[in-house]
């Protein structure tokens, strides 16, 4: 055989290799596909996250039907309220627990709107409401009570009426008014009706009362406008879910005092003699009300925090 035909038939495999060498980090270059060792880590990282137990949990929650999630939302509640009882001696510090969450959601804002320069996925009438019930309420408090609730509404309120300030001036350019199209009045009048002819009847001034009534009326909807902003944006980012997860905690906690109170007295409590026929009633009704407005964002929230996402995604 011809020296030459041996040189070439030696020299075509070193040749081909070069070239799939070539070729293989064009293809890494360009992204096409990673490399299989990488690949193969991913899909792993993959089936271990995507069969850790609190994915299996929510996975098989979400394949029920609505019977079955609204049994196992009431068995939840139940427990957490047995849970607190006999863990909380004293039920009236679930109304400080409550208004100190609700202190740290606002903080929560605060840092949010110092640090990222922006307002986006707020909701500027869900503030205005809240600075509206809390104004009447710290008028209400330091009249008929003057005690730690008051401190704790005054510091949460001048807190509030900063991020007013915050959306309104400062960072008007990131407020996105279109989304936030919930007309104020639509809950601020029903809940003014409402609170003159059922308030409570004590030995304080009658416009005092009303304004009492009013403050917790308006509270248990003033969350619809941010509900309401999040369901047309369908996404939500960490800082502004904080706030809203903080607030339906608040409210859990204040409608179990009144739940725990009731059970205690077997009824009796919501018909106190000199406290109105119709007033407690309404009060726990509006605490319930506002509770299972936030429960939905809440499980979408936990779930959320549980499979490691920063965004929050709100179903269609």
């Amino acid at each position: 055989m011809p020296s030459s035909c041996i040189c070439t038939k030696l020299s075509l495999p070193p040749k081909k290799k070069k070239n799939q060498n070539a070729f293989s980090h064009l293809c890494k270059s360009l992204n096409l596909s990673p490399p299989i060792s990488q690949r193969r880590r991913t899909e792993s990282m993959g089936r271990r996250r995507g069969s850790s137990p609190v994915n299996v949990l929510f996975g098989w929650v979400r394949r029920q039907s609505m019977k079955v999630k609204t049994f196992l939302s009431v068995i939840s509640i139940l427990c957490s309220l047995i849970a607190l009882k006999f863990l909380v001696r004293d039920h009236n510090h679930f109304f400080v627990a409550s208004e100190a969450i609700h202190a740290a959601g606002i903080i929560v804002l605060i840092y949010k709107l110092a640090t990222q320069k922006t307002c986006s996925g707020l909701s500027l009438k869900t503030q205005e409401l809240t600075a509206i019930f809390l104004a009447v309420r710290v008028y209400c408090s330091f009249v008929m009570e003057g005690d730690i609730h008051t401190v704790l509404d005054f510091a949460t309120f001048i807190s509030t009426v900063w991020v007013i300030y915050m959306i309104r001036f400062k960072l008007k350019s990131t407020y996105i008014k279109e989304l936030d199209n919930m007309p104020i009045y639509y809950l601020v009048v029903p809940c003014a009706i409402l609170s003159l002819l059922i308030h409570p009847y004590t030995q304080h001034l009658r416009i005092s009362r009303m304004l009492w009534a009013f403050c917790v009326y308006l509270e248990s909807v003033s969350v619809l406008p941010q509900l309401r902003m999040m369901q047309n944006t369908k996404m939500i980012e960490p800082f502004t879910a904080h706030y809203v997860f903080a607030l339906g905690v608040a409210r859990f906690l204040g409608c179990a005092h009144w739940i725990i109170q009731v059970y205690e007295t077997r009824g009796k409590y919501l018909f106190l003699i000199g406290a109105g026929y119709l007033w407690l009633p309404m009060v726990l009704l509006s605490e319930i009300v506002q509770t299972f407005i936030l429960a939905d964002f809440c499980y979408y929230y936990i779930k959320s925090v549980m499979g490691g996402q920063l965004v929050i995604r709100m179903p269609v």
